[in-house]
């Protein structure tokens, strides 16, 4: 696929930690979702540009589950790893964990979500990337999860563009 030498998963893995703050809070007073996404897609993206060594674009973002609320005074822990590459795009898997500031129980997982990226050079057009090494038998289990993902991506892609396209021939406009 690539003439790029692989990289280990734990070569771009990353943890961005964060305190949420009465700013970050929605009109339930818990923290805003839309927060959350930005700290999941700021260290997806580091996670990305590591990995690829250069700029790279979000291009999606699948399945991000909020599982628990998250309150002010938490410490948000968002955990990123690449877990798939093609040519010049990545899966980013994230979780997300948070602690009360003030307790000494165990972070709890409050969310995770997928994202791809897309490797970019400096005019914005595709750049190849390494591959990704799965080192543990967790990450080689992320790795195949990844695959059926993209195939399933790829054919829900394929699947709305011929819905369409038989819409425009019906002479349907939407």
């Amino acid at each position: 696929m690539t003439d790029l030498p692989g990289k280990p998963t734990s070569a771009s893995r990353t943890t961005l930690s964060h305190i949420m703050t009465g700013n970050d809070t929605n009109l339930l007073g818990t923290v805003h979702g839309g927060v959350i996404m930005k700290l999941v897609d700021d260290a997806a993206g580091a996670v990305a540009g590591r990995h690829s060594g250069g700029p790279a674009v979000t291009a999606s973002m699948d399945e991000m589950a909020f599982l628990e609320p998250v309150r002010v005074g938490d410490l948000v822990h968002v955990k990123a790893q690449v877990n798939w590459t093609g040519r010049s795009s990545m899966e980013v898997g994230v979780r997300v964990l948070a602690e009360r500031w003030n307790e000494s129980t165990p972070a709890q997982q409050v969310g995770s979500a997928y994202l791809v990226f897309a490797a970019v050079d400096e005019e914005g057009k595709p750049r190849t990337v390494p591959p990704v090494e799965p080192e543990t038998e967790q990450d080689k289990r992320r790795y195949q999860e990844a695959q059926i993902r993209r195939t399933h991506r790829l054919a829900r892609r394929r699947a709305i563009k011929e819905l369409r396209e038989q819409r425009a021939a019906d002479g349907i406009e939407d």
